[in-house]
């Protein structure tokens, strides 16, 4: 833990985020479990210290060094696998109800440790494929906010995660280097699903490359044909 802690609050230093003791603490934490349960199923590729506290946590906590989410702000994470950026961003900020959605029951298994050993409240994992979640009226337009991480091309990502959103609220989408030519090819489903182009964050992130977040403002209803099957959705994205 102590290799970590020192490569870990040295990367917070490099791109200016500032935690306190105990979300650090928790990020230790969450970084040997991660370790763990990677040894018997597979949450990620990757394994150094440094490579998990940029790629993964630094990377995470550019949407709160980018972007503004009200306090007790409810967040869902769509497709989020080990975490990324939905528990991050609770460690970071404990204010905020989270929503962790995931297709693979294994992996929220690991989510529900996590938020277990850290005693993090105001969390609820969901078991279900994105574009079955926001079919349900409990889900449905009833976030202020959605993230993704790495999950789809954004046309395809906001099928999935737009529906969620309530009118008012945002989803924030976080890319890589090909952000704006995938911003271009979305333009269609946005507009098609209640949503319309916000603010465009273009950064580097150290030697883990560039990154991009989309804003994406929630400006009306979803027409309940949306979302669509995946197959629908991936043959023939908006």
């Amino acid at each position: 833990m102590r290799e970590f802690l020192k490569v870990f609050t040295d990367a917070l230093d490099e791109f200016g985020i500032q935690l306190d003791d105990t979300a650090v603490d928790r990020f230790c934490k969450y970084n040997d479990l991660l370790l763990e349960w990677n040894e018997k199923m597979n949450l990620t590729a990757l394994t150094e210290a440094r490579d998990v506290a940029v790629k993964h946590f630094v990377d995470s906590l550019m949407l709160l060094q980018y972007t503004e989410i009200p306090q007790e702000a409810s967040v869902i994470d769509v497709g989020t696998g080990a975490g990324f950026p939905g528990l991050a961003l609770k460690i970071a900020r404990p204010d905020i109800r989270l929503t962790l959605l995931d297709s693979l029951q294994k992996r929220l298994g690991f989510l529900d440790t996590v938020c277990g050993e850290m005693a993090l409240d105001n969390v609820v994992t969901v078991h279900s494929r994105a574009e079955d979640g926001s079919r349900t009226m409990l889900f449905r337009e009833n976030f202020e906010i959605a993230v993704a991480r790495a999950v789809a091309p954004l046309n395809v990502l906001c099928e999935y995660c737009l529906p969620y959103v309530a009118v008012g609220g945002r989803f924030l989408a976080m890319k890589g280097k090909t952000a704006v030519e995938e911003l271009q090819d979305a333009e269609n489903a946005v507009k098609t699903l209640g949503g319309r182009v916000g603010e465009k964050y273009l950064f580097t992130l150290g030697d883990a490359g560039e990154r991009g977040i989309i804003v994406i403002d929630k400006i009306a209803a979803t027409p309940e044909m949306y979302p669509r099957k995946s197959k629908q959705i991936k043959k023939k994205p908006l």
